[in-house]
């Protein structure tokens, strides 16, 4: 009967699936050596490995007949291991310690318990109780390896459709169909100004009193929602200040700050530092929100994702 082409891909499947096939027969019969070794009879290891003496014979001179070495010295009355043999059985066992490590590994990531996780951070977030998700995810998790990658928040949202993230922490929440976020800890803008500005001993700034002033701006390609928050802010007071330098990094914000460059709003979570020669001041009026968010693509969910997300809730849940 004619058979069907299966093509080049038939062969090449056919070669590997034979090829599998001889290293788990390889595997079977190391076992049954490393057996045989340990009880010199081929009568009692065939019992404790449930196969038949022949099987296990046959099995042992196949595999000597591959290693083209004696692995046993037989006759009648006794079984001994020839020095090659004693020597292939010290690396025999280091196979099977590595088969067994590779099951625990295997089963510790299936069970979120090990594995790696790759989490982005936008700048200064890392001052919005991120370190407290982390320690407590150590705890829980200690086997589980954490890599941080500090990345602007639109460059994250990229990264995690291509799941090349495996969760971010950014500001505010994307609106986008493959991505789910989890609000983080809460916090308001507050006007950032040199210490020695005529406004800085003011408990709270009126933003009337900062008509006229020169600001800086957060980069809004960097990060659009913040940026869009501060100019909604100064419209909604009918105030249009004067932006003259466009920054990407809220820490070179408050340090050109600092350097009398202008003032502006940021995040209050930056008082945390101890800036010294600048000052934070509430604005007043209803607080406006800085927005913040964990960040994963539910399309790439993992055991070890999951175990994360779930310590991140309950961290924030806890404050």
């Amino acid at each position: 009967m004619h058979q069907p082409d299966r093509g080049s891909g038939g062969v090449a499947r056919d070669g590997r699936e034979a090829r599998d096939s001889r290293e788990m027969m390889r595997l079977a019969f190391l076992r049954y050596f490393t057996v045989l070794a340990q009880e010199l009879h081929f009568g009692r290891a065939a019992a404790k490995l449930a196969i038949t003496q022949p099987t296990l014979s046959g099995a042992i001179k196949s595999l000597e007949e591959e290693l083209g070495v004696l692995l046993f010295h037989r006759d009648k009355t006794k079984v001994e291991l020839t020095p090659a043999g004693a020597a292939f059985l010290v690396e025999a066992r280091h196979v099977f310690d590595a088969v067994s490590r590779a099951r625990n590994v295997a089963v510790a990531v299936d069970r979120g318990m090990a594995g790696r996780l790759d989490i982005g951070f936008a700048g200064t977030l890392i001052l919005r109780g991120i370190p407290r998700i982390l320690d407590e995810f150590q705890r829980r998790a200690p086997d589980i390896e954490v890599a941080l990658h500090e990345i602007p928040s639109n460059e994250q949202i990229d990264r995690l459709r291509r799941a090349r993230l495996n969760a971010g922490f950014m500001y505010a929440a994307p609106s986008h169909p493959d991505l789910n976020a989890m609000a983080m800890e809460s916090d308001s803008f507050v006007l950032c100004m040199p210490v020695q500005h005529p406004l800085a001993q003011l408990p709270i700034i009126e933003l009337h009193e900062v008509r006229g002033e020169t600001f800086l701006m957060f980069n809004r390609d960097v990060n659009p929602m913040s940026h869009d928050a501060v100019v909604g802010l100064f419209h909604n007071a009918g105030i249009y200040p004067r932006f003259v330098h466009s920054i990407r990094n809220w820490l070179t914000m408050v340090a050109m700050v600092s350097e009398g460059r202008g003032l502006a709003v940021v995040s209050g979570s930056l008082a945390r530092l101890g800036w010294s020669g600048v000052r934070f001041a509430p604005i007043s009026g209803e607080p406006l929100d800085a927005p913040a968010s964990l960040v994963w693509n539910a399309s790439s969910m993992s055991p070890a994702l999951r175990q994360f997300l779930d310590c991140a809730r309950d961290a924030i849940r806890a404050l």
